[in-house]
């Protein structure tokens, strides 16, 4: 409801219990009072500016932007403000669409060289292991590894 679970308006209404004592059905009752009073003010004067315009007003239709929409602009001058914007929406959308496909090629080539570094790393982690083994054999007398053999493109294993 207001971002509360039930655990938390329990804690709350223990809480206000805890605050209010005997007290707290009264403020619920004030509370609740006032918030009829408040929506009976507001749809009497919903009622009174619908009978100084002559047109049926809702609530909804104070808002300023719907206010105008409804009761000052017509449907042809309504289609006539929109219609100019509408093609700008679409020029925007499809090249919002075009940037996105952009970026989604430009994150995937970004892998791609994200993952040759990845590989070029590991190769020189593994030289640097093979140089420094060969270093260690050669001080104790030993004969160095033999260098694996470069893969060949046409291996498929």
């Amino acid at each position: 409801m207001f971002g509360v679970n039930w655990t938390e308006g329990m804690l709350l209404l223990l809480l206000a219990l805890l605050i209010f004592g005997d007290k707290l059905p009264q403020l619920i009752s004030d509370g609740l009072r006032l918030l009829r009073n408040v929506r009976r003010m507001a749809q009497n004067a919903t009622g009174d500016l619908s009978r100084e315009l002559g047109t049926d007003l809702q609530l909804e239709d104070l808002h300023p932007r719907t206010f105008i929409r409804k009761h000052v602009l017509s449907e042809a001058d309504q289609e006539a403000l929109t219609r100019p914007l509408q093609g700008l929406r679409n020029d925007l959308t499809k090249q919002t669409r075009s940037v996105g496909r952009d970026l989604k090629d430009v994150g995937k080539r970004a892998q791609g060289v994200a993952d040759e570094f990845k590989q070029a790393a590991d190769l020189r982690g593994a030289a640097t292991e093979l140089k420094d083994t060969a270093g260690r054999q050669l001080r104790t007398g030993g004969t160095p590894p033999a260098a694996p053999a470069p893969a060949a493109w046409d291996d498929a294993t």
